[in-house]
């Protein structure tokens, strides 16, 4: 039986780590550059995972864990089914979160903003450069929908290998990319004795202000 109490006891220290006002930069994606820099060095697992966060049509939010594949003039990109749950909740509502956490170094880093798809060149793009059997489980799978079995799912992609080889597929048409256009980024670096940094960037009259916000 779990214990609860000595999950609530689970804690650690974070480091000496710090984010001051002295060093930021007046774009806070230049601030996300560099410390994406750092992570890439010293992350040991998944270092370009990040929550995203959509809104249903009951208001209910939603959240699963995307791969950052791009920072495109000044967005945050991803790719996906345009036939996925996640896709249509953004149909419904173009207005996402994001969320970064990478624990070696205690950083966190959170995104409100707008979506909006790539364009279809950026997607062929990075479509092409995908594993041949990653372009064909883009194929084959119907993502977010009922299905019978995972047998079904590696017939088709075996069906599909069989049929074109190592050859590769053009990206199929519910296939691509999103861009997300932030308003908001906080940056947070865990601090020993629980005294956090969070700076928090925001749009003001289209030009970004920060302010350090209490931990």
């Amino acid at each position: 039986m779990t214990n609860f109490r000595s999950i609530a006891d689970i804690r650690r220290e974070y480091g000496e780590l710090n984010l001051s006002e002295k060093s930021l930069p007046e774009d806070p994606l230049v601030q996300f550059k560099l410390w994406f820099e750092d992570v890439l060095k010293n992350e040991k697992n998944d270092p370009t995972a990040m929550v995203l966060s959509t809104v249903d049509k009951r208001g209910y939010p939603d959240s699963r864990v995307v791969l950052l594949k791009g920072l495109d003039e000044g967005s945050f990109v991803f790719y996906t089914n345009y036939n996925s749950t996640k896709s249509k909740q953004i149909q419904n509502n173009p207005h996402v979160a994001l969320n970064f956490y990478w624990p070696q170094m205690a950083r966190q880093v959170r995104v409100r903003g707008q979506i909006q798809k790539v364009n279809e060149k950026q997607s062929d793009e990075y479509f092409s450069s995908r594993p041949i059997k990653s372009q064909f489980s883009a194929i084959v799978s119907p993502q977010s929908h009922e299905i019978q079995g995972r047998e079904l799912l590696e017939k088709a992609l075996n069906d599909l290998i069989q049929e074109h080889g190592q050859e590769p597929v053009l990206r199929p048409t519910f296939w691509g990319g999103y861009k997300v256009l932030p308003d908001e980024i906080e940056f947070w670096q865990g601090r020993d004795n629980r005294l956090h940094d969070r700076i928090h960037y925001y749009q003001h009259d289209g030009q970004w202000m920060y302010h350090r916000l209490a931990p």
